[in-house]
C-alpha cells in the first residue's frame, strides 16, 4: 500500500472520532506550547546577553571567584589589587582598567528590582556603557567623585517613577539624588542605575573594594593571552568575552534542561492521551481490522496504519502547539518589554524543529502498544465479535 493511501486511511479513521481527536490534539498542543514557551526563554535570554556582551562588554573581566554564582555582586575585590593591575597597563597592553561595584536592590515585585552600577566617574560613562545617551539632566563627571548622585536608565526611571531632582533610597542611611535620565537603548542598561564608585562604596560600607574589574585592551585579539597572563601573575579569574559567553551559554543550557524537565510532565500526559485515543480506536475497529485481515491485509499493515494515526494525531497537536506557543511568547515579550525593555523570549527555527521532533517521538512512542494490539488481532475472534 502506498504511503499516501495509508495516510488517507489514518486521517479518515481520526476524523470519524472528531471530538475525541480534537480534544486529544488540544492536549498535545498545550503540552508542546508549554515546552516552546519555556525553551524560548532560554533562546531569547541567550540572544540578548550575547548582543549586550559583544556590543558593550569589556574584553576581559577580572574577579576573584569567577562567575559561577552569577554576577559578582559581592564586593570582595581589593582596590589595592586593582591599582597593581592598572600599574602594569603597559606590560599587558591594557587600555583601561575600571573597577566596578554592583549592588542589587528590590523586592518581590520584579519591576522594583534595580541593579546599581558604581563606576569611576573620571572614566566617563562611555567607558563602561557605550551607546547610551542623555535624555534629561546631565551626565556624571569628575566633580561627582564620592557624591551621592545617580544617572538612571530609561526603564529604571519609569519603574521607579524617578524624575530629575528626586531621590532613590539605597538603604536606611543612603540615598542618591537623580541628576540625569538616559534615553532608552533597548538593552539591559536601560534597567541600570549608574552612580559614582566612591559614593556606592560608602553606601555599601565597601570602602577600598569592588565587585570586579572591567578591562579593555589596546589590541583586543590578544585577549586570551592577556587573560591567562593576568590570571597567573595575580592569581585572579580573568575571563575574556568568549569565555564569559561560553559560561553564559552553559548556564542557560542548564536552565533549558530544567525547563524542559518541567514541560516533560505535560508531554507525558499528552502522550498518554494519544495512547488512550488510539487504543480506544483499535478496540472500536476490531471488526474492521478483522475484515481487512480476511481480504489479505497482513498484521504489519495494521500496525503501520495505527502508528500513522498516532503520528498524525501528534503532528497536528504539535503544529497547533507551536502556534499557541508563539502566541504565548508574544505575551511574555510584552510583559518583559514593559518590565525591562527587552524581549526575553524568542521562537527560533531550531526550537520549532525540536517541537516537531518531540511531537513525532511522542506519537511514535504512544502508538507502539496500540499498534501491537492491532497487529495481534485474530481474524476469527474479530469477525465473531458483536
Amino acid at each position: 500500500m502506498k504511503a499516501a493511501d495509508l495516510l488517507w486511511m489514518a486521517w479518515r479513521a481520526l476524523s470519524r472520532r472528531l471530538t475525541r481527536t480534537a480534544l486529544t490534539a488540544l492536549g498535545i498542543a498545550v503540552a508542546v506550547a508549554s515546552m516552546v514557551i519555556f525553551l524560548s526563554l532560554g533562546q531569547g535570554i541567550r540572544q540578548v546577553l550575547t548582543q549586550q556582551v559583544l556590543a558593550s562588554g569589556p574584553q576581559i573581566q577580572i574577579t576573584l571567584g569567577g562567575f559561577s554564582q552569577g554576577l559578582p555582586t559581592t564586593p570582595d575585590f581589593p582596590m589595592s589589587l586593582a591599582r597593581r593591575i592598572e600599574a602594569a597597563k603597559r606590560r599587558y597592553g591594557l587600555h583601561a582598567v575600571i573597577p566596578v561595584l554592583l549592588a542589587v536592590r528590590g523586592g518581590l515585585n520584579p519591576s522594583q528590582t534595580f541593579l546599581i552600577f558604581g563606576y569611576p566617574v573620571t572614566s566617563g560613562l562611555a567607558a563602561v556603557a557605550p551607546g547610551l545617551h542623555l535624555a534629561k539632566g546631565r551626565l556624571l563627571g569628575p566633580s561627582d567623585r564620592g557624591a551621592m548622585v545617580a544617572l538612571v536608565g530609561a526603564k529604571a526611571a519609569q519603574n521607579a517613577g524617578a524624575e530629575l531632582g528626586s531621590t532613590l533610597r539605597l538603604n536606611a542611611q543612603s540615598q542618591f539624588k537623580v541628576v540625569g535620565i538616559l534615553k532608552a537603548s533597548g538593552g539591559l542598561e536601560d534597567n541600570f542605575i549608574f552612580v559614582p564608585l566612591h559614593g556606592l562604596q560608602r553606601a555599601e560600607n565597601a570602602q577600598h573594594r569592588a565587585s570586579y574589574l572591567a578591562v579593555s585592551l589596546q589590541h583586543p585579539r590578544r585577549a586570551a593571552a592577556v587573560a591567562r597572563a593576568i590570571s597567573k601573575r595575580y592569581r585572579v579569574d580573568a575571563q575574556t568575552q568568549a569565555q564569559f559567553l561560553h559560561y553564559l551559554d552553559h548556564a542557560i543550557a542548564i536552565s533549558d534542561a530544567l525547563r524542559f524537565g518541567i514541560s516533560l510532565i505535560a508531554l507525558i500526559v499528552g502522550g498518554l492521551a494519544v495512547a488512550n485515543t488510539v487504543m480506544m480506536g483499535v478496540f472500536e475497529r476490531i471488526r474492521e481490522f478483522g475484515a481487512m485481515r480476511a481480504i489479505g491485509a497482513d498484521p504489519g499493515l495494521l500496525r503501520r496504519l495505527v502508528l500513522v494515526e498516532s503520528l498524525l494525531l501528534s503532528l497536528v497537536g504539535g503544529v497547533l502547539g507551536i502556534g499557541l506557543g508563539a502566541l504565548g511568547v508574544l505575551g511574555v515579550n510584552a510583559y518583559t518589554e514593559h518590565l525591562a525593555g527587552i524581549a526575553a523570549a524568542a521562537v527560533t527555527w531550531p526550537l520549532v524543529a525540536l517541537a516537531i521532533l518531540v511531537s513525532l517521538a511522542l506519537g511514535l512512542l504512544s502508538g507502539i502498544f496500540p499498534a501491537r494490539s492491532a497487529g495481534r488481532a485474530s481474524i476469527a475472534a474479530a469477525l465473531g465479535r458483536n
